[in-house]
């Protein structure tokens, strides 16, 4: 698989805030990440690939980023521009974000709130959309922030913030979400403690810290893992063996819901690279059957929920995902994106406030659709994994945001025995 793209930007993001040379193994060289790595060069930091495929990174310490000559285009990369505003949050500089066209559809003020209190100036379109100007703060302040929503992306941009600020800087989650950047900036030398709270969880952050560089090996992602995946699961006399993915506890929902369905899925060579836990997976075709998702495990799958639900499409009986209110401020309305793409494939939906219903048609939905991706990644992917099994193909029309994500996902599904081709006009 390519490498987690949480991590990759992460992993970017804080060798060019420690002082030292970082070596990334496994960097996933999507255009999202690539825009990431472009945004640190910018700002002052060397982040580049060597002939080995590995990159480094030669980073200038905390509040050390340099005022960009330029505007930082974060293209489609929603987890690359949040993180970087929190990154650049407690240092006096003014920077300029944008993105693409769905980017800047996308709101910001989740992210600009906390980092507002922080001391930071963010000034935004209408309904906090980009493009924005960040002016950093002279003297920024530590807070202690609870979460309105569970989101990772805001938790990391107020903890890189925190990096820079004094005292103690706190994050309150009443659903616990992925901790890639509480794990690595334990790893790159950060004082950072957690604390079960009430099903959530504290974390705690010692504000006014170098960083020191280390080396690390990115896994392998399961967001994109789960397309493979499901394609395997759907498509009778399948067997696949997926390498060396990532197994971090607040990242496998969609392994646990898929082993509720029925799913065929064993996990083999577990092992712990780079502070994370990683295993192979051997996936076999499955006879699925619905299931209830509840609301609190959202968190844990809430990038595999599209193709979750075309796996849905094929079991026996009726699958609620609930809690998905989230999906309606990806790259897309990804919740209103699955239902349109649904019904158009012969499959029955139903959305009720942020819960998705599916009734399993027991077998191979009709197919026979062009989907509309709306510029987003997983969509696109989603549809093309439904119409390997569908009894009538299915196309996007748009596969080029596929690149952010999942670079060689056409080629690599076709290596294993799919059909899926470029339209001719």
């Amino acid at each position: 698989m390519p490498g987690d793209k949480s991590i990759s930007h992460r992993a970017l993001i804080m060798g060019a805030l420690a002082v030292g040379r970082t070596r990334i193994e496994g960097l996933l060289e999507g255009e999202d990440v690539l825009r990431t790595a472009a945004a640190v060069r910018a700002l002052g930091a060397s982040a580049e690939r060597g002939r080995d495929g590995a990159w480094i990174v030669d980073g200038v310490g905390v509040g050390g980023f340099a005022e960009p000559g330029d505007v930082l285009d974060f293209g489609n990369s929603g987890t690359g521009i949040r993180l970087m505003l929190g990154a650049l949050a407690s240092t006096p500089l003014t920077a300029v974000f944008t993105g693409d066209a769905s980017l800047r559809r996308r709101p910001m003020g989740r992210v600009a709130t906390p980092l507002e209190r922080m001391g930071a100036r963010i000034l935004a379109r209408d309904g906090d959309r980009l493009p924005l100007t960040l002016v950093g703060a002279s003297d920024p302040l530590p807070i202690s922030y609870t979460l309105p929503v569970p989101s990772a992306q805001v938790k990391s941009a107020v903890l890189l913030a925190g990096l820079n600020a004094p005292g103690e800087t706190r994050v309150i989650e009443p659903l616990a979400t992925r901790d890639h950047t509480e794990r690595m900036l334990r790893h790159f030398g950060a004082t950072v403690l957690t604390t079960s709270r009430n099903g959530g969880r504290e974390i705690r952050l010692t504000g006014e810290v170098e960083l020191k560089a280390h080396d690390l090996v990115v896994p392998g992602d399961p967001s994109s893992a789960a397309f493979p995946t499901v394609a395997a699961l759907i498509l009778p006399g399948s067997e696949i063996e997926i390498a060396g993915v990532s197994m971090n506890e607040l990242r496998t929902g969609l392994l646990i819901t898929l082993g509720e369905m029925g799913a065929r899925i064993e996990r083999v060579n577990a092992r712990v690279a780079g502070g994370e836990e990683v295993a192979d997976l051997v996936v076999r075709a499955s006879a699925l059957k619905g299931v209830e998702v509840p609301a609190e495990r959202a968190p844990s799958m809430i990038d595999e929920y599209p193709v979750l639900a075309v796996a849905a499409a094929f079991g026996e009986g009726r699958t609620v995902m609930r809690g998905l209110g989230e999906l309606r401020v990806k790259e897309s309305d990804r919740l209103a994106a699955v239902a349109e793409g649904l019904v158009a494939c012969g499959v029955a939906v139903e959305i009720e406030g942020d819960t998705l219903t599916v009734e399993g048609l027991g077998g191979r939905p009709r197919g026979n659709a062009a989907i509309t991706a709306r510029l987003d990644h997983r969509i696109a992917m989603a549809f093309l994994v439904m119409g390997l099994a569908a009894e009538r193909p299915v196309s996007i029309d748009d596969g080029e945001t596929i690149n952010t994500s999942f670079p060689g996902f056409v080629r690599l599904m076709n290596g294993l025995g799919a059909t899926i081709a470029e339209r001719k006009a």
